[in-house]
């Protein structure tokens, strides 16, 4: 299994970076090992700085079309990769560090890739009860199926594998004492996806 994670897919993240939007997707990959499904997020413990981006997370079915659906944090050592990246060297470091790939339960998905983009699902995340990350699908400028489109050009994809859609704006640190709470809300308004944890 692989987390295939795409990268600046919503213009106004990409640029509260300081980044340009990419003409196509790009990608980076967590190994399946960074994937935590319970308990509290691990800051005071990671030698580095802990942030958060909340995602929409696809699971792969056996025709490679969307099984299911959940919330996701890709949690990024925003520091290291910063450095890395100014020295033009991979920032494996700053994206795969233990527990940096955070799933709540999945959701079963019918549809096609782009229907998440139909304007009926969204993503919100708060901490400490402050809104930080909020997002209709429908506002990403590289869509889940591009995203796709372009992974089976070249990418070893497989059923079982997870596509992390990319992040809106509004990252930041995570502290230790931090409750978060990330959702993924469906077509009539209901939370069909969420991760609730304490930073320690």
């Amino acid at each position: 299994m692989a987390l295939w994670c795409s990268i600046r897919t919503f213009a106004k993240h990409a640029h509260e970076l300081g980044n340009e939007q990419p003409p196509e997707p790009v990608f980076f990959v967590k190994p399946n090992n960074c994937i935590q499904r319970s308990g509290p997020i691990q800051v005071s413990s990671h030698p580095g700085s802990v942030h958060h981006e909340i995602e929409c997370v696809i699971r792969l079915g056996n025709d490679l079309s969307p099984e299911a659906i959940a919330v996701g944090l890709d949690l990024t050592d925003r520091v290291t990769q910063s450095e890395l990246r100014a020295e033009q060297l991979p920032w494996s470091k700053g994206k795969c560090f233990r527990g940096s790939g955070v799933i709540g339960g999945f959701h079963a998905f019918t549809g096609k890739f782009d229907d998440l983009c139909n304007g009926d699902y969204s993503l919100e995340l708060t901490v400490n009860g402050e809104s930080r990350q909020v997002a209709n699908l429908s506002s990403m400028s590289i869509t889940p199926q591009q995203q796709m489109d372009s992974l089976l050009n070249w990418a070893p994809v497989v059923a079982g594998d997870y596509l992390f859609t990319g992040t809106p704006s509004g990252v930041a640190e995570l502290q230790v004492g931090d409750e978060v709470n990330a959702v993924l809300i469906g077509k009539d308004g209901s939370v069909i996806s969420q991760i609730s944890a304490v930073c320690v």
